[in-house]
């Protein structure tokens, strides 16, 4: 018996010892409530294949290659860091990319000892991507073209500045189409990335295993340091596995929202005209995931592309997107990229905006009005617009 208690009371002190598990709240990994247990172990076979596996010479990593992980991109699922930033090539416009010959869309930057990085060819026009956070990808995919076209006004009909666009373009072979898309002259309207340049997941998936890390599969059975197709690197259960988990990973949780401040940022957000491309409430369509089927959410983005003006114009493009336009990106979650950035902030499309402040000042273009209006603000009101954000 007394060694019973003496165990007791050892347990609870290690207990006691242990830290606390962040809340919620403070973590953008993590899988949606309400999966089944079938569903929660593809989700974890999926976590494992992003988080922890580090592909190397012998299981198939790149001659040439960005990365050697998934998660080494997306810390935490959390946005990337200047470390990280992928550097993009060789399209002006809508006619597409004119060095595919010569390694584009993506510079492998780095090479397998041997072999010789990629270079940026003479004459291609470059921008550099961050990488973005993963959290509530799943809902965003499932947001129907006709929700995103109802926000889209390419003319400006309602005269208020802001003619978000989405970005049409030809879905690849592997890629079937959602039952409710929308398409337009054979293309279909694509959501994810900067240019909104992916069609779904399984498309963003496909090519980051393939354009990062030099990964071959089934669906993308080309290797990007010969141009030669070879046999898949990657089974077609782990592309899936990685879908599932980026599908079915969590929202971020709003922090303080109930706070004075917050609540005060908010209305000063909406009424500056912010909310105009960071559209705050979206709506999921049905699907065969339950905790994703017929959802309200609140991305702020409206997942269209924005002329942002010539100070954030790269001179490099995908799809129909014009150079000077990039997709609304979420800005849920924004509050905790420093997590995964090194401690600070490396915001907009490249990473070049240090606080959250100095994005909105590199605003132009469509966001001129609205950069205008925050300008404008008093001290006190810029506070609690900028502590809003970071609740997000």
């Amino acid at each position: 018996m007394a060694g019973l208690v003496a165990a007791v009371i050892i347990i609870q002190a290690c207990t006691k010892l242990q830290p606390s598990a962040p809340a919620d709240d403070e973590l953008l990994d993590g899988p949606v409530a309400g999966l089944t247990y079938e569903q929660n172990r593809q989700f974890l076979a999926g976590d494992v294949a992003f988080n922890d596996e580090v592909f190397t010479a012998q299981s198939g990593l790149g001659s040439i290659f960005v990365a050697t992980s998934c998660g080494s991109c997306h810390a935490g699922d959390g946005k990337g860091h200047p470390f990280t930033t992928l550097t993009r090539f060789g399209q002006t416009d809508s006619t597409g990319n004119r060095f595919l010959h010569l390694g584009g869309p993506q510079l492998q930057n780095r090479s397998l000892s041997g072999f010789t990085p990629e270079q940026i060819p003479t004459g291609a026009t470059f921008s550099k991507f961050t990488p973005p956070a993963n959290t509530g990808l799943g809902f965003l995919e499932l947001v129907s073209d006709a929700d995103i076209l109802a926000m889209a006004d390419p003319n400006d009909a309602n005269g208020d500045g802001i003619s978000g666009v989405p970005n049409y373009e030809y879905l690849p072979s592997f890629v079937t189409p959602f039952s409710n898309a929308l398409p337009r002259n054979g293309k279909y309207i694509h959501r994810f990335g900067k240019k909104a340049a992916a069609y779904n997941l399984l498309h963003q998936t496909v090519n980051a295993y393939n354009q990062d890390i030099g990964i071959t599969s089934t669906f993308s059975p080309m290797d990007v340091y010969s141009g030669l197709n070879i046999d898949p690197e990657v089974s077609d259960k782990t592309i899936r596995d990685v879908v599932f988990y980026l599908q079915t990973l969590k929202t971020p949780v709003q922090r303080n929202q109930n706070d004075a401040k917050v609540m005060q940022g908010k209305n000063i957000f909406i009424q500056s005209g912010c909310e105009s491309c960071h559209k705050q409430t979206l709506q999921t369509g049905f699907s065969n995931i339950a905790p994703l089927s017929n959802k309200t959410f609140h991305p702020y983005t409206d997942l269209l592309l924005h002329d942002m003006g010539p100070g954030l114009n790269d001179g490099y493009t995908e799809g129909s997107a014009k150079t000077s336009e990039w997709r609304t990106p979420p800005l849920w979650g924004l509050g905790l990229s420093p997590n995964s950035q090194g401690g600070q902030y490396f915001l907009l499309h490249d990473g070049r905006a240090k606080s959250i402040e100095e994005a909105i000042l590199l605003h132009g273009g469509e966001a001129t009005n609205s950069k205008d209006k925050f300008i404008q603000l008093t001290a006190a009101d810029k506070a609690a617009l900028l502590k809003f954000l970071e609740s997000l």
